[in-house]
């Protein structure tokens, strides 16, 4: 607190005025300054004329920590220069009086601020003297101390953490520990952010404690005072994976381990970077697609999977069935790495098999024989999971080729040909048929004449149904039973003569005159053989037309009338020379040439 003597004070301003050499004093000095306490000495403090610069300038010349303080714009001093030393050092109260006039009367409720430096967290705690004491008073202001006891000084510290702590880096992370810790804690360091440095913590390693990387060099940096190994902090080797972790591979592998791996595991891998070229199973074709887990599977073997035989990772799918002369091929036999499907099974290796391809089987994909099993039947089970009949049954061609003549042409049919299917067609093609006349003749109705060149479907009508593009069985296919009924002429052809003729004992076939060769001129027809009238002389001669003319049937159907034709002369050769409407128009009824045939005609007759 402050003592002011108002009476002491008034008298030494009445000495001042007078020129004398001493003057008295207002009161005796605090303990600090007993030595300059005497009426010789007031000089040696207060200036003439009581000027208050000179003598804070004089105050300043004693107390040169003060002085120095100030100079390097530190501590309270600094920040109150502009005051004069006595508004807080006031003397002359006595020996017990003491020289700081703290606000609020006591060292505890001074305001650190000013000092510069706030006390925060821990700091704002402590006790004064926990700080200001001899053990932390490192500031070069000490040695400039004019108390002898430096315990009685609130001058010499640093700001700095380690003027009052131990550095248990030693160092080795510099000298500024609140980059990294605050005052409410050491432990731990709220401000430290690894990203900072030069190893930022990303996956695992952020999941890491600190001694886990960082105590493992602590052997060459001594023992703590518990005892304990020091942590090494820096520098710490963290270029390759490999300084703080074991190579599992043996340094099979060049590169950096980051080329493969990240720091989110160790069997997070990394896919987009790992380069398999370097294992000795290089990824080809759809294994590139693959997922890592895929084939690195506790099942397949795990971090080494087998990779000699497919079978090492793919179960078979053809459930033993694939065999090449009773003996099992591998998988490579039939298919690459670039996709299970299509088969790249050479076709020439079919001639191995029991069914060699040949003619148009030689061009069928392969699905086309080898087809798949429905899942839901009983056969599917015993094919394995890609459901293909590896091995069809290929002994007849209806076990895959539908047959169109529903087994009537078949051994044990109807029309039965010991051969079956290839009686009749061949693995070149299914159409044509090589069935030709010749294995017509061997039909109930063997082809001759001009039948031979009428096309199969005037005959056989179901073959002008449309086929189906594929014979294989399945879907809807036209039925060739090849049953025509036809035998005669008529159920075929259609009665020329619109039955003139059935009064005949043979009821007028068309066979007794004609023949398969054509229809015109009816070779087997002989006029004097099958007719009443036998042609002689000039009827021998005369043209069919000029007797049989042409006429319309009473359904209206132009036919030539054969019966009933007269026979009688003047039937057709009218008396008196009246042309015969039977004659040729033109010829005259009488006529040298007509009287000759009229009497060859009648002598003859």
């Amino acid at each position: 607190m402050r003592h002011f003597l108002p009476p002491l004070f008034l008298a030494g301003a009445v000495l001042a005025a007078a020129p004398v050499r001493a003057q008295v004093s207002p009161g005796p000095l605090a303990q600090a300054h007993a030595a300059l306490d005497g009426a010789t000495d007031c000089f040696r403090c207060h200036a003439r004329g009581q000027a208050k610069a000179q003598m804070d300038m004089r105050c300043l010349a004693c107390h040169t920590e003060v002085d120095w303080m100030r100079t390097q714009q530190r501590g309270f001093h600094a920040r109150v220069a502009t005051q004069a030393c006595a508004t807080c050092h006031p003397d002359h109260g006595g020996r017990g009086f003491t020289l700081i006039a703290w606000e609020g009367g006591r060292p505890e409720r001074f305001p650190h601020a000013k000092a510069g430096w706030v006390l925060e967290g821990k700091h704002a705690s402590l006790a004064c003297r926990d700080c200001h004491k001899p053990g932390f008073q490192r500031s070069e202001a000490v040695e400039l101390l004019q108390v002898k006891d430096p315990a009685k000084s609130w001058l010499g510290l640093e700001t700095s953490c380690v003027n009052c702590h131990t550095d248990p880096h030693r160092g080795s992370l510099g000298r500024h520990c609140l980059s990294c810790h605050d005052q409410a804690r050491w432990s731990p360091a709220q401000r430290f952010d690894h990203a900072r440095t030069g190893y930022a913590l990303t996956g695992a390693h952020t999941k890491r404690a600190c001694a886990d990387c960082h105590a493992t060099l602590a052997v060459n940096e001594g023992p703590d005072a518990r005892g304990a190994l020091r942590p090494r902090w820096r520098p710490v080797p963290h270029a390759h994976c490999v300084a703080c972790h074991r190579d599992p591979h043996a340094g099979r592998f060049s590169g950096e381990c980051s080329r493969c791996h990240t720091t989110a595991g160790w069997r997070a891998v990394n896919e987009r970077r790992f380069d398999h070229d370097q294992t000795r199973y290089p990824l080809r074709g759809a294994h590139a697609g693959v997922r890592c887990d895929g084939c690195h599977a506790p099942a397949h073997g795990g971090a080494k999977p087998r990779f000699a035989r497919c079978m090492d990772c793919h179960s078979d799918a053809h459930r033993g069935t694939a065999t090449v002369q009773g003996a099992a091929v591998d998988c490579a036999s039939c298919h690459t790495v670039q996709a299970f499907r299509p088969s790249t099974w050479p076709r020439t290796e079919h001639a191995r098999t029991r069914y060699p391809l040949l003619g148009a089987h030689a061009t069928v994909a392969c699905e086309g024989c080898h087809t798949r099993a429905d899942t839901a039947s009983a056969k599917a089970a015993t094919l394995g999971s890609a459901r293909v009949r590896i091995r069809p049954d290929a002994a007849t061609c209806v076990a895959c080729h539908h047959d169109p003549h529903v087994g009537r042409f078949a051994p044990g049919g109807t029309r039965a040909r010991s051969e079956g299917c290839p009686a009749c067609h061949s693995p070149v093609a299914f159409r044509p048929s090589n069935f030709d006349g010749r294995a017509h003749a061997q039909s109930v109705f063997p082809l001759e004449g001009a039948h031979r060149a009428v096309p199969c479907q005037r005959c056989h009508e179901e073959l002008r149904e449309t086929a189906t593009a594929s014979t294989l069985r399945g879907g809807t296919h036209r039925t060739l039973r090849f049953e025509s009924k036809a035998r005669a002429c008529a159920d075929c052809h259609q009665d020329a003569h619109a039955g003139q003729f059935r009064a005949r004992a043979d009821r007028g076939v068309c066979e007794s005159c004609h023949d398969a060769m054509a229809f015109v001129p009816a070779a087997r027809f002989d006029h004097d053989r099958d007719t009443a009238f036998r042609l002689q002389g000039a009827h021998a001669r005369t043209a069919c037309a000029a007797c049989h003319r042409r006429t319309t049937s009473a359904d209206g159907v132009r036919i030539v009338l054969y019966k009933p034709t007269p026979m009688r002369c003047e039937s057709c050769h009218a008396p008196g020379g009246a042309p015969s409407p039977s004659l040729r128009p033109g010829v005259p009824w009488f006529s040298p040439r007509r009287a000759s045939i009229l009497f060859t005609t009648r002598s003859g007759s």
